[in-house]
């Protein structure tokens, strides 16, 4: 299945994610970083990025970029929040951090960063059924978001970041009475829009994300940094979030860093990110909160997933589906049933990509095979298969790499008939990975090929579903199907001695 990126670049840290998004699963979580880089702190205090932390920035955003990079990602969004949509110099800022990440960063509003939590914590954690209350308290800005249904109903950004407020208000360690009051009254005054569009209200759930979040349920769950995936869902009640605001207050930065749970850079701005998350439950009279890892980058994989990002790198440009075509209407092939097969084709590659985790190139090549591999046909109904290869093979084809020609030729001469064998001269001539390609993409084409034996194409839409170990084919047609059942039973004996899995064919209700 498709992998894709995703980077925040927060006004505290960087966060890096790579993931696979599997059908009906949470995404797989392929590689995770994060660094500390307070891009905030000199925002804050002058209103531009300082240089250190702008170098910082981009000497982890290469860094990052190599990470993922290896794992053949589809896709990737960098966003920036709070700090770089208040820096004067974010010009300057976003053109190094693009050429440092290798993808263009953009800078997002307070209402998509809130857009995109919902979304992370949705597909990690779904709230079905539930009126449900998110903060997201990072380095710049908190985010309030209110939920029913697993919908996202309402949300607000505020400038009630640790880092944002720690640079104004906390300016001795500890700090004094005066500038936790002082603070205390700045959040106040900044929850009274959500609080008064909000209310208190009856609300089901109220879940904190963020690492501030991470650091509260850790330490009041007295769980240690290196295990903090356990506190994932873990439910936190307001009067522990009180006493550990209260006990933290007092204490200088060295014994905040002693509390479990509590990191050596997060001791520095925990104080004042407590303070905001002990308000909110007080202000919108909740009783607990449960913390949820999601954030920003799982919103954006779960964002650039149902956005189908990518899918485009397996599918057929419009100048080679055109030139495709054309040797089609050269050949004498119908469109109407290349063009139904190709169709199918593309959609059990997709289906299929946790069996056969081919890149998603191959996708094209199977595209042009579907249309192509019947175009033997010209020459002679005998052995149309063999001679589909001859014509692919031999075909000038702009668009299309040499290797590419040959490898779609390959696909014509195995939709049917006989499998790859050492006897092929053809076959052994491509590289090993080439035949790889080849093999596991045989079944596919031979499958698709199977659905469309009618010329009236009775088979209008194919579900590919895998279910216990059972690759699913339900099928949506006005009349019968035995035809096109009798068929794909035939290329399921293909498709068993190369992924070892049955095939099932239903059709679906009407």
């Amino acid at each position: 299945m498709p992998r894709y990126a995703a980077i925040d670049i927060g006004s505290n840290s960087i966060r890096m994610e790579a993931a696979e998004v599997l059908p009906d699963q949470p995404p797989r979580i392929l590689a995770s970083d994060r660094e500390v880089t307070r891009l905030g702190e000199s925002v804050f205090r002058t209103g531009s990025i300082s240089e250190e932390p702008i170098k910082a920035t981009c000497a982890v955003l290469s860094r990052m970029a190599t990470l993922y990079r290896k794992l053949d990602v589809v896709g990737v969004r960098a966003v920036a929040t709070s700090a770089v949509r208040d820096a004067n110099n974010q010009a300057d800022f976003l053109a190094r951090a693009s050429a440092a990440a290798g993808t263009p960063v953009e800078i997002i509003s307070g209402r998509e960063e809130a857009r995109l939590i919902h979304l992370g914590v949705e597909t990690n954690w779904p709230q079905t059924g539930k009126r449900t209350l998110i903060i997201d308290i990072g380095g710049g800005s908190a985010e309030i978001i209110a939920s029913g249904d697993g919908h996202l109903r309402e949300a607000f950004s505020r400038p009630l970041g640790a880092v944002r407020l720690k640079e104004i208000f906390l300016r001795t360690d500890p700090p004094t009475t005066r500038q936790l009051h002082q603070l205390t009254e700045y959040i106040l005054e900044k929850l009274v829009t959500p609080l008064r569009r909000l209310g208190p209200g009856e609300w089901d759930r109220a879940i904190a994300t963020s690492a501030t979040a991470a650091a509260v349920a850790s330490a009041a769950a007295r769980v240690p940094r290196s295990k903090r995936d356990a506190i994932d869902r873990v439910r936190i009640s307001a009067a522990q979030v009180r006493r550990l605001y209260a006990h933290l207050a007092t204490l200088s930065l060295a014994g905040r860093r002693r509390v479990t749970g509590i990191g050596p850079r997060r001791a520095e701005i925990i104080v004042p990110g407590l303070a905001v998350l002990s308000e909110f439950l007080r202000e919108f009279g909740l009783d607990s909160f449960y913390y949820s890892r999601a954030g920003v980058r799982d919103g954006i994989i779960a964002d650039l997933a149902a956005r189908n990002v990518g899918a485009e790198l397996s599918r057929l440009s419009r100048e080679q589906r055109a030139e495709v075509e054309e040797m089609c209407r050269r050949y004498g092939v119908s469109l109407a049933h290349a063009r139904k097969v190709a169709s199918i084709t593309s959609l059990l590659f997709t289906a299929l990509q946790p069996l056969h985790q081919l890149p998603p190139s191959a996708g094209k090549l199977l595209e042009a095979a579907a249309y192509l591999h019947d175009v033997g046909h010209y020459v002679s109904s005998v052995g149309h298969h063999k001679h589909s290869y001859y014509v692919v093979s031999n075909s000038d084809m702009p668009g299309f790499t040499e290797r590419e020609r040959l490898l779609i030729a390959a696909l014509c001469r195995y939709h049917r008939k006989a499998l790859p064998s050492p006897v092929h001269n053809s076959y052994q001539a491509l590289a090993g990975e080439d035949k790889r390609v080849v093999t596991l993409a045989i079944p596919i084409l031979r499958l698709a090929d199977q659905f469309d034996r009618n010329p009236e194409q009775r088979i209008e839409v194919v579900d590919c579903r895998m279910r216990n170990g059972t690759v699913v084919l339900q099928v949506r047609s006005p009349g019968d199907i035995d035809l096109e059942e009798w068929g794909v039973e035939r290329a399921g004996e293909t498709f068993r001695q190369i992924y070892n899995r049955d095939i099932a064919v239903v059709k679906a209700k009407p």
